[in-house]
């Protein structure tokens, strides 16, 4: 790690590495909401256990294969979702370029000598993976795809590392409506000025690299379809938020009484208000995940 104070360190962006980049950011004490939202927090058992609780990794559990076996966590960073994945019964190789005891390969041997899930390490990027043809039941990312170096190869070696009839998950991947748009993503995200490793792409490169690959899309889910994506947003504040167009014309009392989820009838009227919701939100970064499935 570089000896130059981290404030000086922001002026340099060349120099900072990601592992700098975070310690950095947990340095700063009006920044530790953001730092627990990221799992970038100690203990790591106790974040990565977080996680394993948390809204968004069960919304994810509940769309994994219902039989379990070997999965491959891609980008896996501190191991978060790797120790998930173990906790739901699954064999799991742990996929990180990065050697870092903080956010890569010594924080997830770490994690796995703290519990005792069986994680196995792998040194490497997901545009060329150590691994054999058809050696995996389910591919796993969790903000990775927007990070590649080139989304068709990287999905072309996913395709070829899963099993026929397997599955690949992404979840939590920046999308922008246009190239235009990258740079404001970038300018307003929290890290990327530090480090400078940050990227987006459109929705319909994502689908293409995958379809191109030879997987069969399943499911897009958008910013506001699923707690995979508005996580940490609460559900209260997932519900004024997409409710807001109706409480704009008829109140916000009388939109809470109208749309109780008390009521059985509400849950297809929330999800067409998730889906309108996600459909017309155009930040830059926003967030969406993919179901794909090899034939």
């Amino acid at each position: 790690m570089s000896s130059m104070p981290y404030q000086n360190q922001v002026d340099h962006v060349s120099s900072i590495t990601w592992e700098e980049a975070v310690l950095w950011l947990r340095a700063q004490p009006d920044q530790q909401e953001l730092v627990r939202a990221c799992y970038f927090d100690d203990p790591l058992p106790e974040a990565a256990a977080r996680y394993e609780a948390s809204e968004e990794w069960q919304a994810v559990r509940a769309i994994l294969p219902s039989k379990v076996g070997i999965a491959l966590d891609l980008g896996a960073g501190r191991g978060i979702s790797s120790f998930a994945l173990a906790k739901a019964g699954w064999q799991v190789d742990a996929l990180e370029p990065d050697s870092s005891a903080i956010v890569g390969r010594g924080a997830i041997e770490h994690l796995v000598n703290k519990t005792a899930m069986p994680i196995r390490l792998l040194d490497g990027f997901a545009e060329q993976i150590p691994a054999q043809d058809d050696a995996y039941d389910l591919v796993f990312g969790r903000q990775v795809m927007h990070h590649a170096h080139n989304l068709q190869n990287m999905c072309r070696e996913i395709f070829r590392v899963l099993q026929p009839g397997g599955t690949f998950i992404a979840t939590r991947e920046h999308v922008i409506s246009k190239k235009e748009d990258l740079q404001a993503f970038l300018n307003s995200h929290p890290l990327n000025y530090l480090y400078g490793g940050e990227n987006a792409f459109l929705l319909q490169e994502y689908t293409e690299a995958l379809e191109n690959a030879g997987f069969q899309v399943r499911y897009v889910f958008g910013p506001f379809d699923t707690p995979i994506n508005y996580f940490p947003m609460s559900r209260k504040q997932w519900r004024r938020t997409i409710q807001a167009p109706i409480a704009r014309r008829i109140g916000r009392m009388f939109t809470r009484l109208l749309l109780s989820e008390v009521l059985p009838w509400n849950k297809n009227i929330y999800r067409s208000l998730a889906q309108r919701a996600s459909q017309n939100d155009n930040a830059p970064g926003r967030l969406y995940s993919f179901f794909a499935h090899k034939p």
